[in-house]
């Protein structure tokens, strides 16, 4: 296939960006995205100049790092990560536009690579249970449901790509964030720490300056693997709950 890239090009975070125009010839369907853009980038070396950067690290869907806006959607056409979109999801003489997340809270560091930091500090805000050491406890010894373990392992699912917050019109990170509530508290191993939790993430992700969210469902729709709209209901049940309990 021959195919015209439209890529964001920008400096580092404090330079002006803008699309840069490329043309690639000899792209086989059976190609990944990154792969494609691997082809681009050992043709843009070979002429001296300087490869586009962007993130990645498995290609096997499992990371989140190849986080992309392809032609105005998160990670492109397909509901997968950017890693696992194949070209075959394109045609001959097709213009695709690049571009890295668009929101506050994830600066651009250079082309399509941002700085995600930010999911970080909200999991360190709580995203953790009470251990006590030594030897590990018998297996059979904490009782799960198996509704619970299938919903924690449902929000467990997350790879904190970001593109709930890329598909978001106001730039939220709820989907996230309730992923990342949902998959300790419906448990009883994250019994401890399920008020101070939700209060403390949900505090953060505000501080990071995410938007606000209004339910478009967007998120939902874009997330790679299928956390539900209902995770961002549960975790407002959640934050509701905690914060009677600490005002008693």
């Amino acid at each position: 296939m021959k195919l015209t890239l439209r890529v964001w090009r920008q400096k580092n975070a404090g330079t002006e960006g803008a699309m840069s125009t490329y043309e690639v010839d000899g792209i086989s369907s059976d190609m990944s995205f990154l792969e494609m853009l691997d082809t681009l980038n050992e043709e843009l070396i070979l002429k001296g100049e300087d490869p586009v950067a962007f993130d990645h690290d498995c290609r096997e869907g499992i990371c989140g790092a190849c986080s992309l806006v392809i032609n105005g959607d998160a990670h492109g056409p397909e509901r997968t990560t950017t890693c696992q979109l194949h070209m075959r999801s394109f045609k001959d003489g097709d213009t695709i536009d690049i571009e890295p997340w668009r929101a506050s809270a994830f600066p651009v560091i250079k082309d399509l690579v941002v700085d995600r930091s930010a999911f970080d500090r909200i999991i360190q805000a709580g995203g953790y249970i009470t251990a006590p050491t030594g030897a590990a406890p018998e297996a059979h010894a904490t009782p799960v449901p198996k509704p619970d373990a299938d919903l924690a392992f449902e929000h467990a699912e997350c790879i904190g790509c970001g593109a709930c917050v890329a598909a978001c019109p106001n730039g939220a990170a709820m989907l996230f964030t309730s992923a990342k509530v949902n998959h300790l508290n419906v448990l009883p191993q994250g019994a401890p720490e399920r008020e101070t939790r939700v209060l403390d993430m949900v505090a953060q992700m505000d501080e990071e300056g995410f938007g606000g969210c209004t339910l478009t469902g967007e998120c939902a729709t874009a997330c790679p693997k299928g956390i539900p709209l209902m995770s961002i209901t549960s975790m407002n049940k959640e934050w509701l709950r905690a914060t009677r309990k600490v005002k008693r």
